[in-house]
């Protein structure tokens, strides 16, 4: 295990592969939608169970851009070359095509006026819920397939703790938020308004479980290069037990959600 931290390629465009290119360019354009769906808000006072209707397609649009863009992102930080491998441009085709699926769905019964999520009203919206379930599943699974393409590429020669901590948080990202999210698919979160900005209630909201879930794939690697910087030779020690403790907190905030 390498503990100390490695210097990073800078993300300069000329020199990124063209799925990286492609998906920084997604991520951007996510961005630039969610700020036009917003202006577009302004006009429309309609809401669905208390919520603003354009709340949860601009949650999505904002979510798949940070996703996108760190994807990106850890590749350098873990100064993997995975980019550079075909494998890469179908990790890349299958975090795209998932995530502008829900997108497009949610921002399209949106415009309707109808929800997305647990609309069974009848056998098409019924289907296509199912068919968000099984595209945030397929999304997810382009990290953990990111996590064992780095973990092949570099543990012959031993890992990085930036490296691990990349591999680890991509990994719990898709354990974490597809175990969440199986959970949320059965069980509705509460009407209204809840916290300011995330909209979560404090009760029988298995949400911030599944974004703790989601979001592992940044919030590790941040701890993995902080302990690498800040820990030296316990770095890797720290990173393992940072992780544990982060399922234990995953766990803790799942069992309140009941």
């Amino acid at each position: 295990m390498q503990a100390e931290l490695q210097p990073t390629a800078p993300i300069v465009w000329s020199t990124l592969t063209p799925p990286s290119k492609t998906l920084i360019a997604y991520g951007l354009a996510m961005f630039v939608a969610m700020i036009g769906t917003y202006v577009y808000a302004l006009g429309d006072d309609r809401s669905i169970r208390e919520v603003g209707i354009w709340v949860k397609p601009m949650k999505f649009m904002a979510a798949t851009a940070l996703f996108t863009l760190t994807t990106v992102w850890l590749i350098k930080i873990a100064n993997s070359n995975v980019d550079q491998l075909d494998v890469f441009n179908k990790i890349t085709a299958l975090l795209m095509l998932t995530s502008f699926f829900e997108v497009a769905y949610i921002s399209y019964q949106a415009y309707k006026g109808e929800p997305s999520h647990y609309n069974n009203s009848d056998t098409f919206h019924a289907i296509m819920f199912m068919l968000m379930g099984l595209a945030a599943v397929g999304l997810v699974a382009s990290q953990a397939w990111l996590a064992w393409e780095i973990w092949k590429e570099q543990s012959p020669n031993g890992l990085s703790c930036v490296s691990l901590s990349v591999v680890i948080g991509l990994t719990l990202t898709f354990v974490l938020s597809v175990f969440s999210g199986f959970l949320l698919g059965g069980n509705q979160p509460p009407a209204g308004q809840g916290l300011p900005w995330v909209g979560w209630h404090l009760y029988k909201d298995i949400r911030p479980a599944h974004f703790l879930g989601v979001h592992a794939q940044q919030l590790i690697p941040l701890f993995g290069i902080a302990a690498t910087k800040f820990m030296g030779p316990y770095a890797a020690t720290s990173i393992v037990l940072g992780s544990m403790l982060y399922n234990v907190i995953w766990a803790l905030i799942t069992w309140l959600s009941f």
